[in-house]
């Protein structure tokens, strides 16, 4: 019997699934039912391979044996469904299929039915070729799911958010849902709104997460919770966002950041084994500005090297005005030794597009020659300078140097980028390895040049590490911690703030005024003077950590009916337009959008 195979009760059709037609099974009559994955019709003797959620079987119509059923195999095409009944047998050896695990059997049929036929596919079920778009496999989502990769992913899906559940339950956590009609409450991202039909001119959002409501849980004296909760961002799309997605949702009380990290090792050690993959713990940590300094990112994919190194001070007083001038104005120069590379004038100059493409002006690169540089702007830089530039960048002869300079922030995140890119590009990427980090000591705000304003970091609920100074909040580091798997976000979290007062001066730096935090936050300011415990969480974004355990590059893949990279569901439709009775109900009155050119 398949060990993967779900459990049964026997029926009319079937008492077995295709996956369990093995050894111990031979001699036996079986009832299977399932979708025709292939046919092969030899004259006399015809072969289906029949296809339910647990694998293929083969199948013989006999006309010795099938009786009138054997006239039924003749017509029966790709993805009708059948429901039949055999006896299984050993294959002759000459006919196994050593890639089926029921590849060394088959069911001899005596009886055979159609509970329903199908028009061709568009696309190919049993040998899928990739010749589809995505488009038209998400508006036969139901058709695409038949195929085994998808069956696969959407399977591992299960086993993820059921190791989940068991880990939690037995470390004495509560599942609890939270409202999906809510107040808007902005995190970040644009809320989905929902007009209220009874409260004309009033709306729900959909949540962006669970925050409030979990740190209301806590005040309500529930200490741990957890949820795998549906959550909605009214955002620009990419291939590891949807508008809605799934993430688990901890929250704990009576703990400080080590607590919270200490559990959530423990929970990850627990999924990742359940999927056959071995961590070392305690996980590695890295503060946030060694992060962003040795590797350009919030979220470092540490399996490799080619780290950042700080050229500003080699280059303090240069004569070369492209470095001179952005150093002179608090600017960075910074650089990457890629190593021994062969490339074409033509393939360095598509690394300059490449950086302009992450939003540098420009971009130097520089081989190791001698003392110097073999580089278009090596004349400018004095011997000293060649020196001091290759040390600090520890090149041997023929490597490899790429350099940038711009503000700070800025130059990390081109070479950041960068860093990225041409690892996959060059294949520098180890096979096999697994990289877990936490990146702590986070910054509680960040300057946001355009809009002269302090943001949040994380969220505005984030406790400060110490005492928070409203002269000067860019000193103030956060109780967060972020948990990065080979580059990639997997979950994030903080301590968040139990004291209304603290809660309040953060809002304040936030700009938010009093009466703006009381009319969009009063329920948690009042709920924060009733005895609110010391509390902290984390959230994994589900679809994230699917699609990295299925190794694809989309969530798309990992989740059953997702949206288009422009937030459209091929399947249904939506968004759609809804008729004029149900916009009336809900008090709404659509305007046509102006004309090009007019106002």
């Amino acid at each position: 019997m398949s060990a993967d195979a779900p459990s049964l009760s026997p029926n009319a059709y079937r008492d077995t699934w295709s996956g369990q037609v093995l050894g111990d099974r031979v001699g036996d009559r079986v009832r299977l039912s399932g979708w025709v994955h292939r046919r092969r019709d030899h004259g006399g003797l015809i072969f289906i391979d029949l296809r339910d959620r647990t694998g293929i079987v083969q199948l013989v119509f006999n006309p010795d044996e099938s009786g009138g059923s054997h006239e039924l195999g003749h017509r029966l095409r790709s993805e009708y469904v059948i429901s039949v009944t055999g006896k299984v047998v050993n294959r002759e050896p000459e006919t196994v299929n050593p890639d089926l695990p029921t590849g060394e059997f088959e069911v001899h049929v005596s009886e055979a039915g159609v509970l329903a036929e199908s028009d061709t596919p568009p696309f190919g079920i049993e040998d899928y070729q990739g010749e589809a778009g995505e488009e038209t496999r998400l508006k036969h989502r139901y058709l695409d799911l038949r195929r085994e990769p998808m069956r696969e992913a959407i399977e591992l899906r299960h086993r993820l958010t059921t190791a989940m559940r068991s880990f939690l339950d037995g470390e004495g956590f509560l599942e609890i849902e939270t409202p999906i009609l809510t107040r808007s409450t902005p995190e970040g991202a644009r809320d989905f709104l929902v007009p209220s039909r009874l409260q004309r001119g009033s709306f729900y959002a959909l949540p962006q997460s669970p925050q409030l409501f979990k740190q209301l849980l806590m005040v309500s004296g529930f200490e741990r919770y957890f949820q795998i909760a549906r959550c909605f961002r009214d955002e620009d799309l990419r291939a590891d966002r949807q508008p809605d997605f799934t993430q688990l949702d901890i929250e704990m009380s009576f703990v400080d950041g080590e607590d919270v990290i200490a559990l959530n090792e423990r929970l990850i050690g627990h999924l990742l084994a359940g999927m056959g993959i071995e961590i070392d713990t305690p996980f590695p940590r890295m503060a946030y500005d060694e992060a962003v300094g040795r590797f350009g990112s919030d979220k470092p994919d540490t399996r490799y090297g080619y780290e950042i190194t700080d050229l500003t001070e080699c280059l303090r007083g240069t004569e070369f005005k492209a470095f001179g001038g952005v150093i002179e104005s608090g600017g960075a120069v910074r650089g990457i030794n890629f190593g021994q590379r062969d490339l074409s004038r033509a393939q360095l100059d598509g690394l300059i597009d490449d950086a302009k493409e992450l939003g540098a002006k420009g971009l130097v690169w520089a081989f190791r020659e001698g003392d110097g540089w073999r580089a278009p702007i090596a004349k400018f830089l004095s011997a000293d300078e060649l020196a001091a530039l290759n040390a600090a960048m520890e090149a041997e002869e023929g490597d490899l140097m790429l350099v940038a300079a711009d503000a700070p922030a800025k130059v990390a995140s081109i070479l950041g980028g960068l860093r990225t890119r041409l690892a996959e590009r060059w294949d520098l990427i180890p096979e096999g390895v697994n990289s877990l980090t936490w990146i702590v000591d986070w910054p509680l705000f960040e300057w946001v040049e355009e809009e002269e304003r302090w943001n949040a970091l994380h969220h505005p609920f984030t406790a400060p590490a110490g005492d928070l100074d409203p002269e000067n909040p860019g000193d103030t580091r956060a109780q967060a911690y972020d948990l990065v798997w080979n580059g990639v976000e997997l979950g994030g979290g903080s301590i968040r703030i139990n004291r209304p007062e603290v809660q309040s001066a953060v809002f304040q730096v936030l700009g938010i005024s009093a009466e703006e935090s009381a009319e969009r936050f009063g329920f948690l300011l009042e709920a924060l003077h009733y005895g609110a415990p010391p509390h902290g969480g984390i959230a994994y974004g589900v679809d994230r950590f699917a699609a990295l355990l299925a190794g694809v590059d989309s969530i798309r893949d990992v989740i059953a009916f997702p949206k288009t990279a422009s937030g459209g569901d091929p399947l249904t439709g939506a968004p759609a337009p809804v008729d004029e009775i149900q916009l009336r109900e809900a008090g709404i009155n659509l305007r046509k959008p102006p004309k090009p050119g007019t106002s």
